[in-house]
């Protein structure tokens, strides 16, 4: 086999993932777009559960992103609500037939075989690799790195929890193991 570049091999992973997304998906009556908007609801924080970071995240328009929306929240599957504070500003949350439908489309068995595999070739550095791969991609494209919360320059331990320097408001345990569009590189 010719030796591959990583990046040729990091597209090769991205289009097999994309194709076991497309069958699961079809199965469930969803479009491709709709798991990864439910995937990432499942996975932001409350900076970043807005249809603009979304949008951002996906790298899709505003206006294809909330036709997304629109279909997604006339089936059950999340809800908008208005900003405590701002009531200009809406907040995206997966409710329970979203996040069930999410659970069914997801290519878990095929990671769970794949991570077996990979095992056997006793990798260490599996994690950092992959890591510095999508950052160097992030870097490239000049986009947003959405990592998460508690690896973000940003997050700040303290006696009573964890406080976000960037807004100076308290984190949750839960905020701070999800992503963040205002991730910023430690």
């Amino acid at each position: 086999m010719e030796k591959l570049e990583i990046f040729e091999l990091i597209e090769r992973m991205a289009a097999l993932i994309r194709s076991e997304e497309r069958k699961k998906c079809t199965e469930l009556g969803l479009q491709p777009v709709h798991f990864q908007v439910l995937d990432y609801l499942s996975r932001c924080n409350r900076y970043s559960d807005t249809p603009a970071a979304l949008a951002n995240y996906l790298g899709m328009t505003r206006g294809t992103v909330s036709q997304t929306l629109l279909l997604l929240e006339k089936k059950g599957f999340l809800e908008k609500k208005s900003d405590s504070n701002d009531r200009r500003m809406v907040h995206l949350h997966l409710l329970p037939e979203g996040a069930a439908i999410l659970t069914k489309a997801r290519s878990t068995e095929l990671f769970k075989r794949a991570t077996l595999l990979l095992k056997n070739y006793h990798i260490d550095q599996n994690e950092i690799i992959f890591a510095n791969a999508l950052l160097a991609l992030q870097k490239a494209h000049q986009s947003q790195s959405f990592g998460l919360c508690k690896s973000c320059r940003h997050f700040t331990p303290t006696g009573s929890g964890f406080v976000c320097d960037l807004t100076k408001e308290p984190l949750s345990q839960n905020d701070s193991e999800k992503i963040c569009q205002e991730h910023s590189v430690a």
